[in-house]
């Protein structure tokens, strides 16, 4: 069998990558093994050759790759550990490729951590698959063609990004192919739960690699036609008759251990206009009922149980925002959390009006059941920017918090009927057309325990959000491209 695979793979030391670079020296489809390393001198493997890289995610080393692309293929292993190949991975990877012309192929696989092996299944690939974070797993398989054509339009030079950027040029020339069939094994190191992944993009520490993205994102929105100019259509709030300048809605199911905490922290704020709490209890059944209904005394407290038994969060919200009772502005909290003080209703309503925005996201400080900040600390989305927030919202994953709407726009526009992603799908549709206002006082006290939604995933709930978000993405963007048209 002819030699068709040049592989590069990173190098950090000999133990590392022996076992590695065994395994792909026994298969004649592998041509060359190229090791990328910060000291070549240090890489010296019999049967490869050495790069000097200055990281692995850099415009730079993605550069040098192409250069050494003159195989028929290219696989890049992006792992700092063993990587083992399933039993004919690399024949099946060359014929599906060839089969299908795609011009990358990633597959699920496994991963060994703590010594156990389990399934690692990924998701398809689809047009609205912006994340930077989006999981590939740790073998990308490229046709050398397209990897050399994306490389060669890249027109940046990212410390970070660089890989990011090659994906994105590749995916506007042709297909990027999901393999659902189990080629390989990795080792994983980053064992903690789903809920402790989820904000490492907000982390201070990564703001530099998110500008880096953010460029190479907005890059690629303009040159398919779904990026966004920074002109937003004009709000008169003075259009719509309103009892209640504002509500507070909050969704709950089966909370009886914190609804009491939300419902004071927003009975508690001190406002100069007139509002009131529309709490949707969906069907609770461990005492949060009887503890919403010993509120029942302040009249600004609407109690919903509706009659419908299939709504998600989204439905909750819809249930709420066509109370009559809901007013001009409709202000989320969720059962777990509570305001960080009297001032918060007051500071997003204000910020409506400031700021002439449809929409209002704020910031808010993780804290632990107890309320005590722990890490990441305070979470400021500061991606979003007015002059560029509604395209770098393609990118990320979350909204910040809390979120709030001019009602007359969310009647309009509704929200999904789920109880994930729900919140981000508002927040890319009324980008499209208004202004995102932004608050970056810490407004909000986000609890993380174990009953929350998201704090530890089975890796199949986890695929199933991902897909949904980038299912949400991809609607947004065929809308966006279809405005230019």
């Amino acid at each position: 069998m002819t030699a068709k695979i040049n592989c590069f793979i990173p190098f950090q030391d000999k133990a590392q990558v022996i076992d590695t670079v065994k395994g792909l020296r026994e298969n004649e489809l592998v041509a060359k093994i190229y090791l990328m390393s910060s000291n070549v001198a240090d890489a010296d493997v019999e049967g490869c050759e050495a790069i000097e890289i200055d990281a692995l995610n850099s415009s730079a080393t993605i550069k040098k790759i192409a250069e050494r692309s003159d195989a028929e293929y290219s696989l890049l292993y992006t792992k700092y550990t063993t990587l083992e190949l399933g039993y004919f991975a690399l024949e099946r990877l060359v014929n599906i490729a060839a089969d299908s012309n795609a011009s990358m192929l990633y597959a699920d696989h496994y991963q060994i951590a703590d010594g156990k092996k389990s399934a690692a299944p990924v998701i398809d690939y689809q047009f609205g698959s912006l994340r930077d974070d989006f999981n590939f797993g740790s073998v990308l398989f490229f046709k050398a063609e397209a990897l050399k054509c994306g490389a060669s339009r890249m027109k940046q030079d990212y410390k970070a990004a660089g890989l990011y950027d090659l994906r994105l040029k590749v995916a506007q020339k042709g297909e990027i192919l999901h393999v659902n069939e189990y080629l390989y094994s990795e080792v994983e190191n980053d064992t903690r739960k789903s809920g402790e992944k989820i904000f490492d993009y907000v982390d201070p520490k990564n703001r530099g690699v998110q500008i880096e993205m953010e460029q190479a994102c907005t890059e690629h929105l303009k040159e398919i036609g779904g990026y966004l100019e920074p002109k937003f259509k004009h709000i008169e709030f003075s259009e719509n008759n309103f009892e209640f300048e504002a509500s507070v809605i909050i969704p709950v199911f089966n909370r009886v251990r914190t609804i009491r905490d939300a419902i004071k922290s927003v009975l508690c704020q001190e406002a100069n206009f007139k509002f009131n709490l529309i709490v949707i209890d969906n069907h609770s059944t461990d005492g949060t009922t009887d503890a919403i209904k010993e509120f029942a005394g302040d009249d600004r407290l609407i109690h919903l149980i509706p009659e419908r038994r299939d709504l998600g969060i989204g439905g909750c919200w819809n249930a709420g925002v066509h109370h009559p009772k809901c007013g001009k502005f409709a202000v989320q909290l969720d059962s777990d959390d509570v305001y960080s003080g009297p001032d918060t209703l007051q500071k997003i309503v204000n910020a409506f009006y400031e700021q002439n925005c449809a929409m209002v996201v704020g910031t808010y400080m993780m804290t632990n059941f107890n309320m005590e900040m722990i890490a990441p600390g305070i979470i400021d989305h500061k991606e979003w920017t007015p002059e560029n927030g509604r395209n770098n919202a393609l990118r990320i994953n979350g909204l910040g918090a809390p979120r709030a709407f001019y009602t007359p726009v969310l009647k309009a526009i509704k929200v999904p009927n789920t109880s994930y992603g729900e919140d981000y799908a508002l927040g890319l549709r009324f980008s499209r057309e208004y202004q995102i206002g932004r608050i970056y006082d810490v407004l909000y006290n986000c609890r993380r325990w174990e009953d929350n939604s998201d704090a530890s995933l089975d890796i199949v709930k986890m695929n199933n959000h991902n897909l949904y978000k980038d299912r949400i993405r991809t609607w947004e963007l065929q809308a966006r491209v279809a405005l230019k048209k």
